[in-house]
C-alpha cells in the first residue's frame, strides 16, 4: 500500500485519507485549511495519505453496477481497510479517518468495521451507493463522531441514483445519531466538484475537536 505523510510525523493525532491523483493536487491547501480549522497549526497533526489504485473498485464495500459511464464498483474495501489499520497500530496515537465522495464513503464504512478510528470526515460522500442506508441500519458504528457534508446543488441532477444523494444523506445523520455518535451535517454552495479541499478540511478539523 503506497503512501504519503504529511505534517509532524510525532503528532498524537493522524488522519488518514485515501486520495488519487486529484486529491493530491490539493492536499497541500487541505492541510493549510487543516491546521487552521482545527486550531493546531502545520505541526498538530500527522497526516498519512493513502494513494489509491483503483477508486471504484478499492473502496467499495461491495460490488454495485455502474451510475455514470460504464465503470461498475468492485469488493475491494475490505482489503483497503486491511492496509490502512496496519498504518494504524500505535495505541498511543489518536486516528480519524476521511475523504471525499467515495473515500468519504469508504471512511463511514469504515467505522462500523473497526472501533480504530476516533472520528470520520466524510465530505460529499457518495451516499446514494446501493444498499448503503440498510448496511448502517442493521450495523453498529464504532467511531463516536461523524460528519457530513454536501453540497447544495449535488442532488440537482438528471442521474436519478446520484439524485437521491440529498434524501440519502439525510437519512445518514439520522441514523448516525440514532446510534448515539455525535454528528453534524453541513451544507455546502455549489455541486459536487466544488472546493474539495475546503469540504475536506472542514470535516477533518470538525472531527479533530470532538
Amino acid at each position: 500500500m503506497k503512501t504519503i505523510e504529511y505534517g509532524n510525523k510525532d503528532a498524537d493525532i493522524v488522519l488518514v485519507q485515501p486520495v488519487d491523483d486529484h486529491d493530491l493536487e490539493f492536499i497541500e491547501s487541505e492541510l493549510r485549511l487543516i491546521g487552521e480549522l482545527s486550531g493546531k497549526g502545520p505541526d498538530g497533526f500527522r497526516m498519512i495519505a493513502v494513494q489509491i489504485e483503483d477508486w471504484n473498485r478499492d473502496l467499495s464495500p461491495w460490488e454495485a453496477p455502474p451510475v455514470f459511464g460504464k465503470e461498475s464498483f468492485g469488493s475491494g474495501a475490505a482489503d483497503t481497510l486491511e492496509g490502512i489499520l496496519k498504518l494504524c497500530s500505535d495505541p498511543e496515537k489518536k486516528y480519524y479517518i476521511g475523504g471525499y465522495s467515495l473515500a468519504g464513503l469508504f471512511a463511514l464504512w469504515a467505522a462500523y468495521r473497526t472501533d480504530r478510528f476516533a472520528g470520520v470526515a466524510a465530505a460529499s460522500p457518495s451516499a446514494w451507493f446501493p444498499g448503503f442506508l440498510e448496511y448502517m441500519r442493521t450495523g453498529c458504528l464504532l467511531s463516536p463522531a461523524v460528519y457530513l457534508s454536501l453540497g447544495d446543488r449535488e442532488e440537482k441532477t438528471r442521474n436519478p441514483v446520484m439524485a437521491t444523494v440529498g434524501s440519502c444523506i439525510r437519512e445518514m445523520e439520522e441514523i448516525v445519531r440514532s446510534q448515539g455518535a455525535e454528528c453534524a451535517l453541513e451544507w455546502n454552495p455549489g455541486n459536487h466538484f466544488r472546493e474539495p479541499d475546503v469540504r475536506t478540511a472542514k470535516a477533518f478539523a470538525w472531527v479533530m475537536e470532538k
